[in-house]
């Protein structure tokens, strides 16, 4: 009979253990909180209006349940409103025509159902079309002119994306000989002149671009945003209005799958931030849930994440986060561009007891291929 009690009370101390360690906030500086885990809501960058929003739609249920797609609807609705930072909504970022396009992404974790948008040129809620595509549609991504046509025949107002600042920034562009720009391997020389450019007939693969272009709060501040119930149900969305200069018809990885944002129930979910051009060769995200899949933490997942792209690039920006099923989660970023809040990269966080708080990690800016063990794991 001791016997038994010594075990039942043994079984009953690990119980209260296990609870007590699931119910611990770990952020990723380090500091703890009693709070619960769930639901929560995080995005890239400090955008705390789209953060709050998300927040208030997914408390509309107890625990959020259910409510985690209009909560990253309606988040991001909010950022491309206010065009936050310029980057996301209207009348930001022009390409090399001096126009707004709109990339973004809605993903739901449950069915691994996709809607995606890529160069929305005549619609302002690129969000919103996005999740017309998921819900009205059984195709996952619909670019250019045919995404225009589609919204505005689900009843999204035809209007320019255009401002006067789009303009003047062509004009400085301009004035400066179309520096930086996006082309190599044609002349006239990408460099030092604007084109029509055509293509040389000798082709290297090393050729310089025309000037690094630069990421962070002057060109590109993606909001890309996870929200879980406490049911651990996800969707993740994106949404930008892209990189200043690009050619027309540029498509960046705020609309591709596993670039930006992915989500598992599962597992988790991931979002990033950073050379969308870069980015979208290395499907991080994905990568960052399948190594979550596989037994890695939070924190190994994202580092993993920036081992990898540092083998096969030098220089690059990037800031993910990714959070697993239960809540615990991770931010690593790489490249001074990304350090813009207190010479660190800002992201906003909501959970029970801690709603709508900024915090920030700070940003490796050293891009040699250091090698090291996460680069010879084998993640799946």
């Amino acid at each position: 009979m001791k016997k038994l009690l010594a075990v039942l009370t043994c079984i009953l101390l690990l119980a209260l253990l296990v609870r007590f360690l699931c119910t611990y906030n770990v952020t990723s500086s380090g500091e703890r909180s009693t709070a619960p885990l769930l639901p929560m809501v995080i995005n890239t960058w400090n955008f705390p209006e789209a953060n709050e929003e998300a927040w208030r739609l997914l408390n509309l249920e107890k625990g959020g349940v259910g409510q985690t797609r209009s909560a990253v609807v309606g988040g991001i609705s909010i950022c491309e409103k206010l065009q936050c930072d310029m980057a996301v909504g209207y009348g930001g970022n022009p390409d090399e025509r001096g126009d707004t396009s709109l990339d973004a992404l809605l993903m739901d974790g449950g069915t691994m159902e996709v809607g995606a948008v890529g160069d929305l040129r005549r619609i302002k809620s690129a969000i919103k079309v996005a999740q017309h595509v998921l819900e009205h549609t059984l195709h996952t991504l619909l670019v250019g002119d045919g995404a225009d046509d589609f919204g505005i025949a689900m009843g999204f107002q035809n209007e320019s994306l255009n401002s006067d600042e789009n303009i003047a920034i062509l004009q400085n562009w301009t004035a400066h000989n179309c520096q930086p720009n996006f082309w190599r391997n044609v002349y006239p020389d990408p460099r030092t002149s604007c084109g029509p450019y055509k293509p040389l007939t000798t082709w290297d693969a090393n050729v310089t671009q025309s000037e690094r272009i630069e990421i962070g709060p002057d060109n590109h501040d993606t909001i890309t945003m996870a929200a879980i119930d406490e049911e651990g149900y996800i969707h993740v969305g994106t949404s930008t209005n892209g990189l200043r200069h690009t050619m027309p018809g540029r498509v960046g990885d705020a609309s591709i799958p596993g670039s930006a944002a992915y989500a598992d129930n599962e597992v988790g979910a991931a979002v990033t931030t950073g050379d969308g051009d870069i980015l979208m060769r290395f499907l991080p995200s994905l990568l960052a849930v399948e190594a979550m899949r596989a037994g890695k933490t939070p924190a190994e997942a994202v580092e993993l994440v920036i081992q990898r792209i540092r083998k096969h690039q030098k220089f690059f920006d990037v800031a993910i986060i990714a959070v697993n099923r239960l809540g615990t989660y991770a931010v690593k970023c790489q490249g001074s561009g990304m350090a813009r809040y207190n010479g660190e990269f800002g992201y906003m966080v909501s959970s029970p007891g801690q709603p709508v708080r900024t915090e920030s990690v700070p940003c490796t800016t050293d891009h040699e291929k250091t090698p090291s063990e996460a680069d010879r794991q084998v993640i799946w």
